[in-house]
């Protein structure tokens, strides 16, 4: 079988470029939510206070890794379905997000005292980046 030599920096047939524009996205939604859109809720829903987490911040220099897993995997799975347009793309993305992405979300709701607002704070974030990450997958040239 010939090699696709037509395609720039593929990963098992992805673009890379694609997978980047992807992450940034995912990274890019979780920033408005939580710091500049409702920074202040997701700390009276988490019962954080700015002092109490400040010995955690250096968590933030990772941050970047889960999305870039998020859209790496993501990537994979577009593939492996075939899909290579939008539509498509946003409902594949729907479908991980609903039997993948929640479920494992909602273990630390279940076995947690956590505030049902912030579980759905973070499904919301976790909904619009699958989806924007998905359609950016899926639709990339």
């Amino acid at each position: 079988m010939p090699i696709d030599t037509t395609t720039p920096a593929i990963i098992v047939g992805d673009n890379w470029l694609a997978i980047i524009a992807a992450a940034v996205a995912i990274y890019a939604i979780g920033f408005i939510i939580y710091g500049a859109v409702f920074s202040k809720l997701w700390m009276q829903l988490s019962g954080y206070t700015k002092e109490q987490l400040a010995p955690h911040m250096w968590k933030m220099a990772i941050s970047w890794i889960m999305p870039v897993l998020t859209a790496i995997g993501l990537a994979l799975i577009l593939k492996m379905a075939g899909v290579y347009n939008l539509a498509t793309g946003l409902m594949i993305s729907l479908q991980v997000w609903f039997f993948i992405v929640l479920p494992a979300r909602l273990y630390s709701f279940v076995y947690s005292p956590e505030k049902p607002g912030l579980l759905v704070m973070d499904l919301i974030h976790l909904l619009l980046g699958t989806l924007v990450a998905g359609g950016i997958i899926s639709a990339w040239p």
